[in-house]
């Protein structure tokens, strides 16, 4: 709080981050952040809590404006991609519950592209997305960080990031950010405010 009594020496529109399993701690430095400035949107990326309702109605009641939580993949490559623990049909339960606990949040999510989907998968990616309340969604190109990593598999074409980026207005995504270099928060404050977060 000391940090944050001093805003002439920061230059914060947009604040994300945030999560984990420090969750009630970060309760309080959301409460904290929107007392000390109310202006301030608040975005915050948690992990799926394993799936623990608790943990995610305490996280959202302290109102972050966003409660973004990322399904990384399509639901077939999920087990591959993802830690074993992290299940694709609860992460779209987490962000549906947070709609439940708090109607008036945001919820995001973001996938990445180039690890084996196919565009179908993708476009049912986004219907279960929005079958779950989820408002604003990234897409955006998988490159691996190192030899390492899950091998890219393909490189999208613009056209077809184009593609995923209508279907996603069509769906009724307050806001969507699609192309290659799209990461979870990509423009963080730009898409929070085209979604319509104030």
């Amino acid at each position: 709080e000391e940090a944050l009594e001093t805003p002439e020496k920061f230059v914060i529109k947009h604040v994300d981050g945030f999560g984990g399993q420090q969750v009630f701690m970060d309760k309080e430095l959301v409460k904290t952040i929107k007392k000390l400035d109310p202006k301030l949107i608040v975005e915050i990326l948690t992990p799926d809590f394993r799936g623990d309702e608790k943990l995610v109605a305490h996280l959202a009641a302290a109102k972050p404006d966003v409660f973004a939580h990322n399904i990384e993949t399509v639901e077939r490559l999920t087990p591959s991609v993802r830690d074993p623990r992290a299940k694709y049909r609860q992460s779209l339960r987490v962000l549906q519950a947070v709609k439940e606990f708090e109607p008036t949040l945001y919820t995001k999510s973001s996938i990445m592209l180039g690890l084996g989907e196919t565009d179908e998968e993708v476009y049912q990616v986004m219907r279960d997305m929005r079958a779950h309340d989820i408002d604003m969604i990234t897409i955006g190109q998988y490159l691996a960080p190192s030899g390492h990593h899950l091998p890219v598999r393909r490189y999208v074409h613009p056209d077809t990031f184009k593609a995923f980026e209508e279907e996603a207005k069509r769906l009724g995504f307050t806001h969507a950010a699609v192309g290659a270099m799209v990461r979870s928060s990509y423009h963080a404050d730009q898409q929070a405010a085209q979604a319509g977060v104030v």
